[in-house]
């Protein structure tokens, strides 16, 4: 039993050691690729426009 725990330990050891200093994999991109935000979505885009608007509305005035 102590040497089925001791094996196990040290594959999970193995795999962590592996993970941690393994160079990049050829042909797997670093980072995934985010999709384009729409406008609509896009939080800054929202802010700029609201901010805009409360300009007109201000100067309409």
């Amino acid at each position: 039993m102590l040497a089925l725990l001791a094996a196990v330990g040290a594959l999970v050891v193995a795999l962590l050691l592996w993970r941690s200093f393994a160079g990049q994999r050829v042909g797997v991109p670093s980072a995934p690729r985010r999709a384009p935000i729409a406008p609509d979505d896009d939080p800054d885009f929202l802010r700029q426009l609201a901010e805009q608007q409360r300009k007109r509305r201000d100067e309409g005035l």
